[in-house]
């Protein structure tokens, strides 16, 4: 199990005592806005999450001190060529961990581009949700597009925003320790 930690912020694989929280993530009317998917019943966010798929990564967000998930964040391994979407960023309202989500996409970056030797990290978000481009951006990806009526949420057509890293340039912006994690230096395992 690899556990990714930052200045603020822990990346952990899901555990069962998660579940309740991802219900609460996957049944939210206002969490999952802008996720890309509806709303769920408990029923499929529980078979959701008791799915596993070797292609995505979910990472519970945890503070040092509490283990205890105040957000997720997901990587996509695409099966073409050496690239993966970023997916899935919750941080719950409230949390201590509010305005950390850049510190997370950062973590799962230099997961993705040392110990998996993934090339290419792209992410989008719905083009109304006006926070989202700092977090991306501070995350270390740059613009790349506009997808039109991408996605079909909450009855209506979403346009997304894209944004992408390639790992030799986001590498020259890297923190020493997100080198270091790049490097293989994961900073827990168990």
């Amino acid at each position: 199990m690899t556990v990714l930690i930052g200045r603020n912020v822990r990346l952990r694989p899901l555990e069962e005592g998660d579940l309740p929280v991802y219900q609460r993530i996957y049944g939210s009317p206002v969490l999952t806005r802008y996720l890309g998917v509806d709303r769920m019943t408990a029923e499929k966010a529980t078979a959701a999450f008791y799915t596993p798929s070797p292609r995505k990564l979910v990472f519970a967000i945890t503070s040092h001190d509490d283990d205890t998930m105040a957000g997720m964040i997901g990587l996509l391994l695409e099966e073409y060529g050496s690239n993966a979407m970023c997916t899935g960023l919750v941080i719950l309202p409230g949390s201590p961990l509010k305005g950390c989500g850049s510190e997370a996409g950062r973590l799962l970056f230099a997961h993705a581009f040392g110990q998996l030797g993934i090339h290419r990290v792209w992410a989008g978000h719905r083009s109304d949700h006006g926070l989202m481009s700092g977090v991306m951006t501070g995350a270390g990806l740059e613009p790349e597009a506009t997808l039109r009526e991408l996605f079909h949420t909450q009855g209506r057509w979403h346009d997304v925003t894209t944004y992408a890293a390639v790992e030799h340039r986001w590498r020259e912006q890297a923190s020493p320790e997100e080198l270091a994690i790049m490097r293989g230096a994961v900073l827990s395992r168990s």
